[in-house]
């Protein structure tokens, strides 16, 4: 290893509870993995960053795909780039339960996003071999391609190719951040349109995905658990609200004689942060981004965009939230006399995972763990695509402050080693 990976796999064993590695799951193979990975698209500042359909992403599946033949899987990839690791069960003809994520990262990442849910959905099928175990459904590992969206600003290209969420005209349109075509980068990365197309799989073949994942939050932080019971996934809902005042000069325009766009805009994103605990427990919205215009030191603002992120897990609690939004932004501007123009965006379904599986996860958790907690995930995952359409189960892992999408984030190998123990058993299950 490199000086980095060396001192990652270092700074994951410091602090390891050997006793943790049972039943063949091993948290010494599973930090050398980690730390191999991590070496894989290395940024100055210790970062990992492995664009979706980028060189680094084909090492890292490359590596992987060594370390799933050796665990004995029958190891094949699709036309969009996706990998799978079979595993034979003993009623070879059942549909297949699969497990895995993604290795593409966003630019100077983390080490633990995505990779974690590929390695431990591995570390499963290392550790059956161990035991000599097989499972009476067949079982496979997935890596899918292009989760993070960083090539195309849009994201989730291997699960959407793999469940048929894709239409050929619109995948043409795109053009990645370099300004290089959906086709040129598809030909770069030795596939083709025609092969990212036919990727679609036959959906009766898979019985339910299950995907372990990094929290990306504090809540298992704070309630000292390592893993954590996902209860469902959100979809986003964007609006664009425009505050449309009239710009005028600071000094000269009296207080009580003005249509200042900002103050109207200011008012609406506090009223923003008031609304969702009034439809649902789970929802959130934020107003991240704002452009005042003109823009001027001393001139009364004249216009003011902003946009409005808006999710939760429900679909019916969500759309109410966006209506409340709507409507507040309006009387804010009919109250203050001015007008104002609202943009959808774009709105995503979200994915509420049944609670049978959520059943099943909160036993496997409670076989480790002294109690189950349950969260919403308020991020978008492979299991959101894959859930629209199959039995879905999600696993959260304990993230150090919540950070995530940063060089600065770390899941402890006692937590991922649980987490592993975790999947283990509820994979069993779900193979039975």
């Amino acid at each position: 290893m490199t000086d980095f990976p060396k001192r990652f796999y270092q700074r994951l064993l410091l602090d390891y509870d050997h006793k943790l590695n049972v039943e063949g799951i091993n948290g010494k193979r599973l930090a050398e993995r980690l730390a191999k990975l991590a070496g894989i698209g290395l940024t100055p500042n210790n970062g990992s960053s492995r664009m979706g359909f980028s060189e680094e992403e084909r090492k890292a599946k490359k590596l992987v795909k060594e370390w799933m033949k050796e665990a004995g899987l029958e190891v094949r990839e699709d036309g969009a780039g996706n990998v799978f690791g079979r595993l034979e069960g003993k009623e070879n003809d059942s549909p297949v339960v699969m497990s895995g994520s993604h290795l593409d990262t966003v630019p100077n990442g983390g080490h633990f996003d995505g990779t974690l849910g590929v390695l431990l959905a591995l570390e499963v099928v290392a550790a059956w071999k161990e035991k000599g175990y097989q499972p009476t459904k067949p079982y496979e590992v997935v890596i899918f391609t292009d989760e993070e969206g960083s090539r195309f600003n849009g994201g989730l290209s291997g699960s959407g190719a793999m469940v048929g969420e894709v239409i050929r005209e619109e995948q043409l349109k795109l053009i990645d951040v370099f300004g290089n075509s959906f086709e040129q980068v598809l030909e770069e990365a030795g596939l083709t349109v025609d092969g990212y197309l036919s990727a679609k799989r036959n959906l009766k073949e898979i019985a339910a995905f299950v995907e372990v994942h990094i929290e990306q939050g504090k809540q298992l932080e704070k309630e000292n658990l390592p893993v954590g019971v996902v209860t469902g996934i959100a979809g986003p809902c964007w609006i664009e609200v425009s505050f449309l005042g009239i710009a005028g000069h600071a000094g000269n325009t009296p207080m009580n004689d003005r249509s200042d766009a900002l103050t109207a805009a200011s008012q609406f994103i506090l009223q923003v942060e008031t609304l969702p605990s009034k439809v649902s427990p789970s929802a959130v919205a934020t107003v991240g981004k704002v452009h005042v215009h003109p823009n001027g030191v001393n001139v009364i603002p004249g216009k003011v965009t902003l946009c409005v992120d808006i999710r939760d897990i429900h679909k019916e609690t969500r759309d109410l939230l966006v209506d409340k939004i709507t409507e507040s932004a309006k009387q804010v501007a009919s109250d203050r006399g001015i007008s104002v123009e609202i943009t959808e965006n774009f709105r995503i379904t979200p994915v509420p995972i049944s609670i049978q599986m959520q059943g099943k996860v909160m036993k496997a958790v409670e076989n480790h763990v002294r109690s189950s907690h349950l969260s919403p995930s308020g991020a978008g995952h492979d299991a959101m695509i894959v859930g629209r359409h199959l039995p879905i189960a999600m696993v959260f892992v304990r993230s150090k402050g919540g950070i995530s999408h940063n060089p600065m984030e770390w899941t402890s190998l006692n937590d991922c080693v649980i987490a592993a123990r975790v999947l283990k058993d509820l994979v069993e299950d779900l193979t039975m």
